[in-house]
């Protein structure tokens, strides 16, 4: 699976470039921020500037089910433990749960649909 470059607004400060930057490349959205301001500050001004606005104007938004995807990614993979994450043990359990609920939920609708008769026949329709 490739991945593409996007701008990420939804969890960027200014244009979501280095959000976007940061989930391409799968590190953190603060060390890819403060990797740019230093080299903003240590004499790379002009360049930082003009590269961060092209990439403002040249890349496209984030579609909404990426950042979505994103997100989940993010929150599962970056901060395991859930003081990185600010939250309590008890917080962390509750989300867990909930996902939880909802992922056998899902598995509940597909089994149904699986052992439905419109399966079947659906089946049947590709087949001929």
């Amino acid at each position: 699976m490739s991945k593409t470059l996007y701008r990420d607004p939804v969890n960027g400060k200014i244009g979501g470039v280095c959000a976007g930057v940061a989930d391409y490349f799968g590190v953190e959205i603060w060390l890819v921020r403060i990797l740019t301001v230093t080299a903003f500050l240590i004499g790379m001004g002009f360049f930082v500037l003009v590269a961060y606005l092209a990439a403002m104007l040249i890349l496209e938004k984030m579609p909404p089910e990426e950042v979505q995807q994103t997100q989940h990614m993010r929150d599962h993979q970056v901060k395991q433990k859930p003081w990185q994450q600010g939250k309590t043990a008890n917080d962390l359990l509750v989300d867990i749960d909930s996902e939880m609920k909802e992922m056998e939920q899902d598995v509940a609708k597909m089994e149904a649909y699986v052992t439905s008769s419109e399966f079947d026949l659906n089946r049947k329709f590709k087949q001929l």
